[in-house]
């Protein structure tokens, strides 16, 4: 039975696959401490309530019919508000589009910006940047990163390959590593960005954009502080899609209100292209958050509340690997600035198990760390780096205070098993 050329060649989620590893376990009793998913444990991180009261009213009031294809213009005007008074920003509701969550807005901005057989550049580790370059049907130019940047990229990493591309594909706070840029790095790459457009203008090229995804902009920890290219570059205004909505700030993964601003003339475009396919945020949802972003008190408690949960996660979970390698074993990790993502290393490549099995590929680390210290974490190569890399993304979202210590004991026990 013959499908598509582009269905056939898609591939499938590499944490996908992981979590069926992790289904079958669970299937036989097992407990296995799931740390893949860039998700919350909705009992452990519930929404706002304010946000929640504002959802059920809105339905009890029978707001169920269709929103407008951008987005309802009370929402757009409040983030409109938000963005200016958080990010100093400003951009006017008609630069705003609404969508059910950030992926419509990041694969319309593809389908926006690139023609068939246009070159995407990315670094690697990154999130999905790979699956919408092959859905837009277009070239890609990936940039490894390396840890001794935190896995950020630079302006060096981009400069040899910047003639050659249409889109520059970017993340800060960054999902899978939960780092940031530096503000000399991003202001290097803004810089360079305006610079290349400069040279397209003269020659009448169609310009260099960047897809700016800062998602996690609002869970930022510590003295990490989070820039934009538009407040560093002036001019980076005209090139500058972003990306960005309530999933992750707010814990709100299945509420589904996401957003892009940008250039109109590309804001424009993205509607058009969304009003196809039907990719609005539900009408209650939208004016639900319109009236959550006005609620100044709300927002700010409950963003105080979940950064201090979810740091505290993150730098218990940092400390037990320091605390590992310090005791000789073959793991690291980086420490966390943002999200809700814990870099970490297994350099176990070679070791020996008990039972005489090498761990001969990435493959086999994984699965030894899920079978024996029922950990599931997702190595980088799922985000697009060599296969060989033996950095993985742990993510906290699902994790309970209370188990943090089992997990290292049953870790350390598994480390010990190896030769």
């Amino acid at each position: 039975m013959k499908i598509s050329e582009l269905a056939e060649g898609l591939k499938g989620s590499e944490i996908i696959k992981i979590a069926g590893e992790v289904n079958a376990l669970k299937a036989k009793g097992e407990v296995v401490y799931n740390q893949t998913i860039g998700d919350f444990d909705s009992n452990t991180f519930p929404i706002p309530t304010a946000l929640k009261d504002a959802i059920i009213k809105a339905y009890d009031n029978n707001l169920t019919n269709y929103p407008q294809a951008n987005g309802m213009e009370v929402l757009r005007k409040n983030v409109s508000k938000y963005l200016a008074k958080h990010l100093g920003l400003e951009y006017s509701e008609n630069e705003i589009l609404i969508s059910g969550g950030a992926r419509p807005l990041i694969y319309a901005a593809y389908q926006t910006i690139l023609d068939i057989d246009d070159t995407v550049l990315y670094p690697v580790p990154s999130w999905n940047n790979d699956a919408y370059t092959y859905l837009s049907r277009n070239k890609a130019v990936v940039v490894e990163t390396n840890a001794a940047n935190k896995f950020m990229p630079t302006a060096a990493e981009l400069k040899p390959h910047i003639k050659n591309v249409n889109l520059v594909a970017l993340c800060s706070p960054l999902n899978p590593t939960g780092t940031t840029f530096k503000k000399v790095d991003l202001l290097e790459i803004s810089q360079l960005i305006v610079e290349e457009n400069r040279r397209r203008e003269a020659l009448n090229l169609k310009p260099l954009y960047v897809l700016y995804d800062q998602i996690y902009w609002q869970l930022t920890y510590g003295e990490t502080k989070h820039f934009n290219p538009v407040e560093l570059v002036s001019k980076m205004r005209d090139y500058t899609i972003f990306i960005d909505g309530i999933s992750k700030a707010f814990a709100a993964t299945g509420v589904r209100v996401g957003w892009a601003f940008g250039p109109i003339h590309v804001i424009s475009k993205m509607k058009a292209m969304l009003s196809h396919i039907g990719a609005w945020s539900p009408k209650p949802e939208q004016m639900a958050t319109a009236e959550f972003l006005e609620n100044t008190t709300a927002v700010s408690n409950y963003l105080s509340q979940i950064k201090i949960d979810l740091h505290s996660h993150l730098v218990t979970f940092f400390d037990g690997f320091q605390a590992l390698k310090k005791s000789g074993y073959p793991v690291n990790a980086i420490e966390p600035e943002a999200a809700l993502y814990l870099t970490v290393q297994f350099d176990l490549l070679g070791k020996t198990t008990s039972d005489g099995k090498k761990l001969q590929s990435i493959q086999d680390v994984t699965s030894y760390l899920l079978t024996e210290a029922k950990l599931a974490i997702v190595p980088f190569y799922a985000f697009g780096t060599a296969s060989d890399s033996n950095w993985f993304r742990l993510s906290v979202g699902t994790a309970k205070a209370e188990e943090i210590s089992l997990i290292f004991d049953l870790l350390e026990k598994a480390l010990q098993k190896l030769s």
